[in-house]
């Protein structure tokens, strides 16, 4: 559901897209390749697209580069089909996120941030405002915030690796539908690419 022609025009064009484009200039040799030349190297070198992918996410730009079908449109029976995969789109929109690595998410940085603010309020209470007293509640305080944030990664991970898992199997389920539903005569797969993003123009 990716569209390769929209990635290379993207990579080539859109400033979000510079480091990317710098590692392509770096495996073909040459600077401002074309896009056909980025075209060739996302298909050959796959990481590259992981890279455009990854990018992405993290900046909530949708990597399904297919929009809902106009179920209006369609006859009888090819409505309820087309209903599910709207519902399946929609739903895999919701759960891009989770695609990331955990390691790599904005989750994991909020909860180190978080955790680096505790420690700093813990040194303020004990040394600037002489509550040397206080240290060992403090201290203990601090030992409580790192066992909770300890409890909520490993669930936020579990979290990413349970809808990493559900992307993965609906994101084939709507492959599967949408060539049936193509097969049936009641689409054509070309009608529904999103060949450029919103966010971009």
């Amino acid at each position: 559901m990716i569209y390769l022609d929209r990635v290379a025009l993207e990579i080539k064009s859109v400033g979000l897209y510079n480091l990317i484009l710098q590692d392509v200039e770096n495996i073909l040799g040459k600077k401002n390749p074309t896009k056909d030349e980025i075209l060739e190297t996302i298909k050959s070198n796959p990481e590259i697209l992981e890279e455009y992918k990854q990018l992405n996410t993290e900046y909530n730009i949708s990597n399904i580069h297919i929009k809902n079908i106009d179920v209006s449109k369609l006859k009888d029976g090819c409505r309820d089909i087309a209903k599910k995969i709207n519902s399946k789109l929609d739903h895999l929109r919701d759960i891009e996120k989770y695609t990331l690595d955990f390691e790599q998410s904005s989750t994991l940085v909020i909860i180190f941030s978080i955790e680096f603010f505790v420690l700093f309020s813990v040194q303020y209470f004990i040394v600037l405002l002489n509550l040397k007293e206080w240290q060992l509640l403090i201290y203990g305080i601090f030992a409580t915030s790192v066992v909770v944030a300890w409890i909520y990664a490993n669930r936020e991970k579990k979290k990413y690796k349970n809808n990493s898992a559900i992307y993965d199997r609906e994101y084939r389920e709507v492959l599967e539908l949408i060539s049936k539903l193509e097969n049936k005569n009641c689409i054509k797969k070309s009608d529904l690419i999103v060949k450029e993003c919103d966010e971009h123009v």
